[in-house]
């Protein structure tokens, strides 16, 4: 029980520092006191995202344990493969520069110029990111160990991009608060999702409110 509850406190950790260096009070805090280290932000951000997924992710995998949920080799390969696949696909509606942050240290600009994007997944859950990387998590053989990660990531992606559409809202205003009444933030569902045209017009508002 101990290496379970070990393994909820690190990825609290995790999420707790992760949600902090993303907030607006954190990077304004930075500039205020090293503005030359702004332009580098995105990138020192995005590098220690991954450094910190180290200790959590050691801690899951050094408790092999006894599978307690087993998934049928025709659901959990599928599963993956889609899960990959939709990744990679979605890549071609992001600007990978901007958003790992080398085009602002090149241009030493710590400016964030992504703007709102409705990609075809964007139509039918506002975080399709999160969503695959949950497909992923949870289709997998879990033992106890590999069912807390679980549960303590979603938990985490649930209330994390909660505090990121804070900011969104805050820049996009009533084109994102009209996007979070139309899309489920992380599952689809039936009924809930936007056409190509709808999916536009919002983009266009969401341009003009931003």
């Amino acid at each position: 029980m101990f290496d379970l509850l070990l393994i909820a406190g690190a990825w609290l950790v995790y999420g707790a520092l992760h949600s902090w260096l993303a907030s607006g009070h954190t990077k304004a805090w930075v500039a205020r006191r090293w503005p030359r280290f702004v332009p580098a932000y995105r990138l020192a951000y995005n590098g220690l995202a991954i450094l910190l997924l180290i200790p959590p992710l050691a801690l899951t995998l050094s408790q092999p344990g006894e599978a307690l949920w087993n998934w049928p080799v025709w659901v959990s390969w599928p599963a993956a493969v889609l899960a990959i696949a939709g990744f990679v696909w979605s890549l071609r509606w992001y600007n990978m520069g901007e958003f790992m942050g080398l085009r602002q240290w090149r241009r030493h600009d710590g400016r964030e110029h992504e703007g709102f994007v409705i990609s075809p997944l964007h139509r039918y859950v506002r975080h399709p990111w999160y969503s695959l990387g949950l497909l992923l998590l949870w289709t997998r053989d879990l033992n106890a160990a590999w069912l807390t990660t679980a549960l303590a990531v979603t938990l985490y992606l649930a209330i994390g991009s909660r505090l990121e559409e804070r900011k969104l809202v805050a820049q996009y205003g009533e084109a994102y608060r009209e996007y979070m009444r139309r899309v489920p933030a992380l599952l689809p569902w039936p009924g809930r999702h936007l056409s190509p045209d709808e999916a536009q017009a919002l983009q266009q508002a969401a341009h003009r409110d931003g």
